[in-house]
């Protein structure tokens, strides 16, 4: 994907929810979004937010993660510049820095962010603070984290985080829902 250009995320919506046999209305329902805002997101005539996004992928039973990677074309080698601001949000200030359907995604979380919403994934996540400093609420306790400090979230474990500073930078790993981890 060149600089300037930002993931069409409206195919996988619309394969996601085809899928699931969901009409527009029913999307609209379960997201409490209107039908017509679905319709323009779905033809690439809209933009959604993060949060709408998320919104949209929660009455689809996936997440938002899945359906950025399911929208982008998939590449064996692909390098995601630091100034390449095409993420999917301004606004959220969160940066997709893997794209396409791989094994793992990666997103990059700038600014303030607030813990309401819970998380819970089927397979492993891990967070990296490279600025500032978060708060990360997982099985019942508060774990402070400043630049540096990594988490380990096993699959499987619900959380919900929030940046404690302005200016704090978060990358995100995990391991995407659609791969099978095989215990040894």
């Amino acid at each position: 994907m060149e600089a300037g250009n930002t993931p069409r995320v409206g195919a996988a919506v619309r394969r996601r929810r085809r899928a699931l046999d969901l009409t527009l209305a029913e999307v609209a329902r379960r997201s409490g979004l209107s039908s017509p805002f679905l319709s323009q997101i779905e033809n690439d005539r809209a933009r959604p937010s993060m949060r709408s996004l998320q919104r949209i992928a929660d009455a689809l039973g996936t997440t938002a993660v899945q359906l950025l990677a399911a929208s982008d074309e998939t590449r064996t080698v692909d390098v995601v510049r630091a100034g390449d601001d095409s993420g999917l949000d301004r606004e959220a200030r969160v940066r997709p820095v893997v794209r396409g359907r791989h094994q793992l995604h990666a997103l990059e979380f700038v600014g303030e962010h607030e813990a309401d919403r819970e998380f819970r994934h089927r397979n492993d996540e891990l967070m990296y603070v490279a600025d500032g400093s978060v708060e990360v609420e997982a099985e019942g306790r508060i774990h402070r984290l400043g630049r540096g400090d990594t988490l380990l979230l096993s699959g499987g474990v619900r959380h919900r985080w929030r940046s404690t500073e302005p200016g704090a930078r978060v990358l995100v790993v995990a391991v995407g829902d659609h791969v099978e981890v095989v215990e040894p």
